[in-house]
């Protein structure tokens, strides 16, 4: 865990961190007591001599024997883009996470833009994540990090909470199963927000069967944890004479584990199965950043959650439910779940919350990850404005998305003789599945993020931590803060 500050006094550090662009070293003017003269000499020798890599990214380690610092780190800037600037940081985050504690480190780099000083502030802080268990949270050593170069106070505010926001969507993606059920997703959800100033409700299975969940009390029917709807809202104080604050719904598909239900699936398939929550991580992480930035958008957050799991209750291949207000569904396969809990949420929100923007986003098909790989979303958008509006967002994040195509001349493929439609219309899934929750969404300006590839990682990236990501989190936190501009 990293802590940023800007010390009000230079105070000497062990580890001190420069930036590298192309063979010029960056040193901002700082105290010599933070970087002492000699140590920048050295440190200017080492980099001509040895012709060091500037990628963003790259490392490069000078120890100086009985000096204080004793370590100089070195970091590749590229050309010091807000997006070199990220991945430069979360490389430096990631070294100072692996410092025994107590080591005193002031980081030297300039970002005097405000987009500059949340890039370097973001990476900082997401590469100095680390997941641990909730019962052992307090082994998570914590490292103090100063900063003392020209940096923009609002800009590393800004960085730090979407950072903080991305790091508990991956505390709650990373989470097993057995102790994040639908319940505690909730309780934990009422624990981080209310605080924020926020107000969460979380509604047991006997509220959703009197409102008509059927799609989410269907798909939790075979878990012994019950389902829930976690609705979190955030509406900020309104002027006087000010117009109406842009009201923003965000749906995120919160299935706590994904067995595949009765069409179980494969082991391999199974192992990441307690990361089926990411979307509803997401929306929870991005209401939070904008409750503690005081933005002025109302934002609503729905997660509908539930355990897909196997028991003689599970629901079944040929069975017809009734959606919330009353659209049916057959099901065709019980592994095609999360688009049915969306339904749900997503005809809630226009009914009961009357949005001006409604987003869903979700790990919804496999089709998606196939065709747009691990690192890049896609989304289908029935508003041109809102498309762009995330494009930005997703630029100025580093998380990408590409833009997939609400092509209606698979909607056939959807009919059913027995319902409105059926849950498993088959390929190209990333379109049918959008289809499928169109009708959901009346005419409200909506987008649909399929997140199925970035959500979850193998392996440490460039920006992405193994396992859970938090993707969508920052992107979303961006779109609200821009639209609050807007």
């Amino acid at each position: 865990m990293i802590l940023l500050q800007i010390p009000e006094l230079r105070q000497p550090a062990d580890v001190v961190v420069i930036g590298l662009i192309g063979s010029e070293l960056q040193l901002p003017e700082v105290s010599t007591t933070v970087l002492p003269v000699p140590a920048a000499q050295a440190a200017a020798r080492y980099a001509a001599d040895e012709q060091l890599d500037a990628a963003a990214g790259s490392l490069h380690t000078l120890a100086i024997p009985g000096a204080v610092p004793s370590t100089v780190l070195i970091a590749g800037l590229g050309a010091a883009s807000a997006t070199e600037l990220r991945v430069a940081a979360v490389a430096v985050g990631r070294r100072i996470a692996a410092l025994p504690e107590g080591k005193r480190v002031s980081v030297a780099l300039d970002a005097p833009a405000e987009r500059d000083s949340a890039a370097l502030a973001e990476g900082l802080v997401l590469g100095g994540y680390r997941f641990t268990l909730p019962s052992a949270a307090d082994q998570d050593p914590l490292h103090t990090v100063n900063l003392v170069g020209d940096v923009d106070r609002a800009g590393l505010t800004a960085g730090d909470e979407a950072a903080d926001a991305a790091g508990w969507a991956r505390d709650l993606g990373n989470t097993p199963a057995a102790e994040l059920t639908p319940a505690r997703m909730g309780e934990l959800a009422e624990q981080q927000l209310t605080p924020a100033g926020c107000k969460v409700q979380v509604r047991d299975e006997a509220w959703l069967a009197a409102q008509g969940f059927g799609g989410v009390l269907a798909v939790g029917a075979g878990s012994a944890y019950g389902p829930r709807l976690i609705e979190v809202s955030y509406k900020p104080r309104r002027r006087a004479g000010s117009p109406a604050l842009k009201h923003v719904v965000l749906v995120g598909k919160g299935i706590t584990f994904d067995s595949g239900g009765l069409n179980l699936k494969p082991p391999a398939g199974m192992r990441m199965m307690h990361t089926d929550m990411c979307g509803g991580a997401a929306v929870l992480a991005a209401i939070q950043y904008a409750a503690m930035l005081k933005l002025p958008v109302q934002v609503t957050a729905l997660v509908p959650a539930a355990e897909n799991a196997v028991s003689g209750t599970s629901m079944r291949p040929s069975d017809v439910i009734t959606q919330f207000g009353g659209r049916t569904t057959e099901i065709g396969n019980t592994d095609a779940e999360g688009r049915l809990v969306l339904a749900d949420a997503l005809a809630y929100a226009v009914a009961r919350l009357k949005p001006d923007v409604l987003i869903d986003i979700a790990t919804l098909t496999g089709a998606m990850r196939i065709a747009l790989g691990t690192e890049t979303a896609g989304f289908f958008a029935n508003d041109d404005g809102l498309s762009g509006a995330l494009e930005q967002a997703a630029e100025d994040t580093d998380e990408p998305v590409w833009r997939m195509p609400l092509e209606h001349r698979y909607a056939t493929l959807l009919e059913s003789p027995v319902a409105d439609a059926r849950n498993d219309p088959g390929s190209p899934g990333g379109i049918t599945a959008a289809l499928f929750l169109q009708p959901f969404v009346a005419d409200v300006a909506w987008a649909h993020l399929d997140i199925a590839g970035p959500a979850r990682s193998e392996q440490d990236g460039p920006l992405l931590s193994r396992g859970a990501t938090g993707f969508g989190a920052r992107l979303l936190a961006r779109y609200l803060e821009n639209a609050a501009a807007s």
